[in-house]
């Protein structure tokens, strides 16, 4: 649960790098010439993300800052920094106070960095070049569970508290299917018969392993994941449930910044695809394939509801 996680604070360190914005942008090759704008300001466009490794994060994520912050000089930004955190509720904290202005994440995370520091979703990332993903429930088909009713009774495995895919929509989706969901201690403990008891594995790939060796009953993993276990087991299991699809990241900007600036900021990102600079820096920014409107309303609410449904579970 999120106080537990809120808890560990103060034993993970807070990692921040901040590189001059033309130190780290792609090389430009013979052919294609740079049409990057000299920065002249002296301010910094802080980007952010919650990892607990931020060396690969930063090297990833700097581009996409420099890229930003060179395209900013009428806002007086000249420099581009990536700031990583431990956690969401740190992530917050740093959204609420102005030291980062952009956070990337999946819906779940980033509606509970919305609730805690009021910042604003602004547009979608196609991560991985994916616009949506969904979460796949599964057991063997040796357990004698055919259906999500059939899980009374039975232990599961999530991935973790904040994930959206691996917790929050295989949650959520069992939970409107009218199943009472019971977290536990220890795959070992005991599950009444009228309740689906679940605990958190800390991984998709331990999810998979652990419905293999019979550590637990069924599991939750993102279709990706499901997707990548060998034909062979594959061919053993039983899916139980595929739930909704969501946004596969989501950009969320911190409030406070002029509105003028925060349009320059999406009408940037949405532009970035359509050349050749942009593209590649779209490539080390996790493969992202591009940017678009997002989210509307009704996304939104949607995104609310499933956050309230888990945070009153």
């Amino acid at each position: 649960m999120l106080h537990k996680i809120l808890g560990n604070l103060l034993l993970v360190s807070v990692v921040s790098l901040m590189v001059g914005c033309t130190q780290t942008s792609p090389t430009p090759s013979a052919t294609t010439p740079t049409t990057t704008p000299t920065p002249t300001g002296t301010k910094t466009l802080v980007i952010g993300d919650v990892t607990n490794q931020p060396a690969k994060k930063i090297t990833r994520y700097q581009p996409l800052a420099d890229y930003l912050a060179a395209r900013l000089s009428q806002f007086g930004i000249g420099m581009g920094e990536v700031k990583v955190a431990p956690d969401v509720g740190t992530m917050a904290e740093f959204l609420k106070s102005g030291q980062v202005d952009l956070y990337f994440d999946s819906p779940y995370p980033a509606m509970i960095a919305t609730n805690k520091s009021g910042a604003q979703a602004i547009l979608r990332r196609w991560k991985g070049g994916d616009p949506t993903y969904h979460t796949i429930i599964f057991a063997l088909k040796d357990r004698g569970i055919e259906r999500s009713e059939d899980l009374q009774g039975k232990m599961m495995a999530f991935d973790d508290v904040t994930s959206t895919s691996g917790f929050v929509l295989p949650f959520v989706y069992l939970k409107e299917t009218g199943l009472k969901l019971k977290e536990k201690d220890s795959a070992t403990d005991e599950v009444a018969s009228d309740e689906v008891g679940y605990v958190f594995s800390k991984d998709d790939q331990n999810n998979i392993q652990w419905v293999i060796s019979g550590k637990v009953d069924a599991a939750a993993v993102d279709y990706r994941s499901y997707l990548e276990i060998p034909e062979e087991s594959r061919n053993a299991m039983v899916i139980l449930g595929e739930t909704e699809e969501v946004a596969r990241h989501v950009v969320l900007v911190r409030s406070g910044l002029p509105p003028e600036q925060v349009e320059a900021i999406k009408q940037i990102m949405l532009d970035m695809d359509k050349t050749p600079e942009g593209k590649a820096v779209l490539e080390q920014f996790e493969e992202t394939a591009k940017f678009d409107t997002f989210p509307t309303q009704k996304d939104i609410a949607r995104m609310q509801e499933l956050y309230e449904q888990v945070q009153n579970r």
